[in-house]
């Protein structure tokens, strides 16, 4: 299995344009952060885990030439506001997309995108087959995906956990239930939006706590906004097995 970093970085926090701030002056292309989303790729199946407003170009940026299936963790706009975009994918594979997701997701996605689900569509509009998830693994595109449930303040989320592979983005808390889940992961996928305390995001030093916690091989720490500070400096603070991730790494499992 293939895992690909498309985005690891937030709307939250991100200064305005020409700000001058030490992430925004930075040469170093790891410091370049579009908002959060993973792809993956397994037995010739792919599935990307949110479309946030930077998915086409992410696509366009790795050459993704199929995506066989869309899941949301949750419904905020910079996890969902690219899903138009998949229209590319409807023409080149001839079908619907699959597109999976909480009851309160998908209830959302029929709002945004409402011109996709009124009965007289207009041409060219994106083709989506909503898919209702609950807390019990399914299937997307031929692959098992475990969720695993988390609050983001007082909202639900979904983590999901694919083989030895587990991914938690816009969390806060994650009940003893999830940990169980997450017993024997090897890769852990962890959010940490900055180093303060924040009220709905876990920050650096609660980030690393989890990750000791859970215990995973490897850690990768996403969902940093700028005032997480410049990769190079928050890498060297960080424990052996724990890393900041950046867009475009790709790991294998």
């Amino acid at each position: 299995m293939k895992v690909t970093f498309l985005g690891t970085g937030t709307s939250q926090g991100v200064p305005v344009i020409g700000c001058g701030c030490e992430v925004c002056q930075s040469l170093d292309y790891r410091d370049k952060r579009l908002r959060t989303s993973v792809l993956i790729e397994t037995n010739g199946k792919s599935l990307v885990i949110d479309t946030g407003p930077d998915f086409r170009q992410q696509m366009l940026r790795e050459h993704v030439q199929r995506l066989d299936a869309v899941v949301f963790t949750h419904e905020h706009k910079d996890h969902v506001a690219g899903l138009d975009d998949v229209r590319a994918f409807n023409f080149l594979h001839k079908m619907d997309m699959p597109v999976f997701g909480h009851r309160h997701v998908l209830d959302r996605l029929k709002v945004e995108y409402y011109y996709v689900f009124d009965g007289d569509r207009y041409p060219g509009v994106p083709q989506l087959e909503l898919i209702e998830i609950n807390d019990k693994p399914f299937q997307a595109a031929g692959i098992t995906i475990t969720p695993l449930p988390v609050r983001h303040l007082r909202m639900p989320v979904f983590g999901f956990r694919i083989h030895d592979f587990s991914y938690i983005t816009d969390a806060n808390f994650i009940p003893d239930e999830t940990y169980d889940l997450l017993r024997g992961t090897k890769v852990l996928v962890l959010n940490a939006l900055q180093k303060e305390k924040h009220v709905s995001h876990f920050n650096l030093e609660e980030a690393v706590q989890i990750a000791q916690k859970v215990g995973a091989a490897q850690t990768y720490l996403t969902h940093a906004s700028h005032h997480l500070g410049r990769h190079l400096e928050i890498e060297r603070s960080l424990p052996a097995g724990i890393a900041l991730a950046y867009d475009s790494l790709r790991i294998t499992l």
